[in-house]
């Protein structure tokens, strides 16, 4: 089982999200009060291929322990500041199967979606961040850090220290992709 450390919304498109002490999450919808809320895309590049595709990224999560590997090479990034709306951690968020379910305190639940694609405005945030964030390993793959993305199942109040309990999806396991 992991934690809630943070959670963030901003009403506007901005980057960075501003630390809430509470956050709602709205079966179908979202955060409450997040410009990225809503039953369809709203990141504006996708509004602007399709406006009517489903928002699979209602909900972005990313694990704290990030941020401490982030520090170790040079960056001061906090909570918040890339963009997430809730910061986690004990979870290998990244390592989760495509539609695993986090139930967050007693009734939140979101279902995990897939990767967040890292874009070119980290570096705006820290030059060399987006590098840092996505890039290939020894083998050429490509390595996505910057935390997952999920719609949501069940309303309910986040707030920093509530469980995070993992319901891992029926087998077989297919591994997160962007989206």
């Amino acid at each position: 089982m992991g934690s809630v450390v943070a959670v963030h919304r901003s009403a506007i498109h901005s980057f960075s999200k501003l630390s809430q002490p509470s956050i709602q999450l709205i079966a179908g919808f979202g955060v409450a009060g997040d410009a990225h809320a809503g039953r369809t895309v709203k990141h504006r590049s996708r509004v602007r291929r399709d406006p009517t595709q489903p928002n699979l990224r209602q909900v972005h999560l990313i694990h704290a322990e990030l941020f401490t590997e982030l520090r170790s090479q040079g960056f001061d990034i906090v909570p918040g500041q890339l963009g997430e709306n809730i910061t986690t951690e004990g979870v290998d968020l990244l390592g989760l199967p495509t539609g695993t379910r986090l139930r967050l305190g007693s009734d939140a639940i979101v279902e995990v979606t897939g990767l967040r694609n890292p874009c070119v405005q980290l570096n705006g945030i820290a030059d060399g961040l987006m590098g840092a964030l996505i890039f290939r390993d020894d083998d050429g793959h490509t390595v996505r850090k910057a935390g997952v993305m999920g719609v949501v199942l069940a309303d309910g109040v986040v707030r920093p220290d509530d469980p995070i309990t993992v319901s891992l999806p029926a087998e077989p396991h297919q591994p997160l992709k962007p989206v």
